[in-house]
């Protein structure tokens, strides 16, 4: 009887034997004695033979799936996923699969309503999108245009010609919680053959979705970043709608990118692939400039909306966060009876609490960071570690009691609307209120009816929002993303502007759009005032290439983080010696402290190498941390092309 070889979702590259009293088929679950614990693995193989040098087998204790989750060719390609991140097969495997011990029952399909209404006339530039998509099977397209210029409904209707080809479809969102209105038009539109997954799912009703898929009886597959691994039998399509999220990138290992798994998974089942954005990301825009990516643009907004007028506002010419001129539009707006939308990527009152004596800063104890005042719950809050703790009445450090908060966060502005607006319903909508079950589905259900006079919010506001009354979008301060110590922040604080700016006069052509700053003269900023696209990007571009930062360049990231400031700083000096000689290969920057020294109590370093062959470079860093034991009390992670520095 052949053994099974079993993988665990830890950060150990080598798989297990074990000895089984029945035969258990490749792709089901196991629970299996591993050191003192029981773990649940993964049936990945049924070698013929005991390993060499292992004298006695520990069992395993029981099957936990009737049916397999996965089969041979799902398993290679969880094994290029391991490769590729630099992560255990168990990892990776456990970032694909669902992860419930039974099914539940599934929620009913919206059955009892009629179909989604599907628009009657299509704009010349959306049949001629269309057709180019299927000009041939396998390509890649990519969907540009402003928000509000019909994209979606290509991509629906690219959806419906593939699935009347007998082919399964994944459809991905950046965030599944901003999108309750897709899926209600999916599952009207496509009755009885949508599944839906993310990771808000509990794990029964995500391997519930999964069995549907598996069996066929869903070809249609809605989610979040998760989603492209859906078990589809026969791909014909991938869209990526918001191609340029960050939302994309997983954070945790294995550190993969959707985009880039898409673009595998296309390419290896013959399937087409559309992304689609208004901003789409620098290295997107330099494939569609070099024509390795076709690029198909749509102009207008079907729906009778124009791209509003951008006008920036200097901060520094205000006394506060509502400049003279902003009040002054509200006001205008909302006499008219129309909406505002408002925009702050800063939740809490307050993000500075300090000292008026001495400048002193209250910081978290676990963290590097400075705690974020709360008012509404009067703590002082981490947003890294969630620490908390009461704001102090006198100083830390020289005891004075000229403690103060300062600068603006949502809590802050919410108060301030009041007061300017007592008239008006105001709802604020971030992380802190979207935890109270239901705020976020009835918030943007209430915006969209017209019963919210002001939505203010952070980035989920940005994402997807889709109100007709919307007259007026401001971004209060868009030197949130533009001061981060990172390369892609001017390429953010862009992005951000336009889908900002895209919420307003989606359907009628008198949207404003208001944006504050501090550094008015900043090229993304001026930029997206004139709605100046191409002239960004190949601007940005061009920087690119000055300072060899991607699509110019691949970059490789490894990131040291222990409790022991002298283990992290000696393990990764090790790393840097094992990677110092890159000749025309790589450069190396670093070691060095991360822009984050120090998360929950754990010290924090880095390390860049700045790549001119992938191949080889992946390579060498595999090797050398193959090379180096592991040493107790540090975590390493790897990241390939990482979105973020931090």
């Amino acid at each position: 009887m052949p053994y099974l070889e079993l993988a665990f979702n830890l950060p150990i590259r080598s798989n297990y034997t074990y000895d089984s009293s029945s035969p258990i088929p490749l792709g089901c679950r196991v629970k299996a004695p591993l050191g003192k614990r029981t773990l649940v693995g993964w049936v990945v193989g049924h070698p013929d033979q005991v390993p060499e040098g292992v004298t006695e087998l520990r069992a395993v204790e029981k099957a936990v799936d009737t049916e397999p989750l996965f089969d041979e060719k799902f398993l290679e390609f969880a094994r290029w996923l391991s490769d590729l991140t630099m992560c255990s097969l168990g990892e990776a495997l456990s970032s694909m699969l669902p992860g419930g011990k039974r099914e539940s029952r599934a929620l009913p399909e919206i059955a009892d309503t009629d179909p989604a209404p599907v628009v009657g006339r299509l704009t010349e530039g959306q049949k001629k999108a269309l057709l180019s998509i299927f000009d041939d099977l396998g390509d890649w397209s990519y969907l540009y245009g402003v928000t509000g210029s019909g994209k979606t409904e290509v991509f629906l209707r690219s959806a419906e010609r593939t699935l009347e080809e007998g082919r399964g479809v994944i459809y991905l969102v950046p965030e599944i919680a901003l999108s309750h209105h897709l899926v209600e038009g999916l599952r009207q539109r496509f009755p009885g053959t949508v599944a839906v997954i993310h990771s808000g799912l509990t794990p029964s009703r995500r391997l519930t979705e999964w069995r549907r898929i598996q069996s066929g009886e869903a070809r249609f597959v809605l989610g979040a970043r998760s989603a492209i691994f859906a078990p589809l039998k026969r791909l014909g399509l991938v869209i990526i709608d918001e191609e340029h999220e960050g939302s994309y990138k997983s954070s945790a290992s294995p550190r993969y990118h959707a985009r880039q798994v898409a673009m595998k998974r296309c390419r290896d089942e013959g399937a087409r692939l559309i992304m689609g954005s208004a901003t789409p990301s620098v290295e997107a825009w330099s494939l569609m400039r070099d024509g390795r990516l076709r690029r198909l643009e749509l102009v207008g907004r079907p729906a009778g909306g124009e791209t509003p007028d951008i006008t920036i506002v200097d901060l520094k010419k205000e006394k506060g966060i509502f400049s003279k001129l902003l009040v002054e539009s509200m006001s205008r707006v909302l006499g008219e009876g129309r909406q505002v939308l408002l925009f702050l990527n800063r939740r809490g009152f307050s993000y500075q609490y300090s000292c008026r004596s001495c400048g002193e800063e209250v910081h978290c104890r676990h963290c590097s960071v400075p705690l974020t005042y709360h008012k509404s719950v009067d703590r002082m809050v981490c947003h890294y570690c969630g620490y908390r703790t009461r704001p102090p009445r006198t100083c830390p450090e020289c005891s004075s009691i000229e403690m103060q908060a300062s600068g603006f966060g949502t809590e802050r502005v919410e108060q301030d609307i009041s007061r300017l607006f007592p008239e008006k319903k105001a709802v604020r909508l971030d992380a802190d209120a979207a935890r109270r079950k239901g705020m976020l589905k009835t918030t943007l259900r209430e915006f969209r009816d017209g019963e919210i006079d002001i939505l203010l919010g952070t980035q989920m506001v940005a994402k997807g929002l889709n109100a007709p009354g919307v007259k007026l979008a401001c971004v209060l301060s868009a030197d949130t993303t533009l001061n981060l110590p990172d390369f892609r922040s001017s390429e953010r604080t862009f992005a951000l502007i336009m889908q900002v700016a895209g919420r307003a006069g989606r359907f009628v052509p008198d949207g404003e759009v208001v944006v504050q700053t501090f550094r008015p003269d900043a090229p993304a900023v001026r930029l997206a005032a004139k709605n100046q696209v191409a002239e960004f990007y190949e601007q940005e571009i061009d920087e690119r290439r000055i300072l060899g930062f991607p699509p110019f360049s691949r970059l490789f990231r490894v990131v040291i983080r222990g409790r022991d400031e002298g283990k992290v700083r000696s393990f990764i000096e090790k790393i840097a010696s094992e990677l110092s000689d890159g000749g025309n290969d790589w450069e190396l920057m670093g070691p060095a402290e991360c822009p984050i020294g120090k998360i929950s109590g754990q010290f924090r370093r880095h390390l860049i190498l700045r790549s001119s062959s992938f191949d080889r470079t992946h390579a060498a860093l595999a090797a050398a941390m193959s090379r180096l034991p592991a040493v107790y009390g540090l975590r390493i992670g790897i990241d390939i092309d990482p979105v973020s520095l931090l």
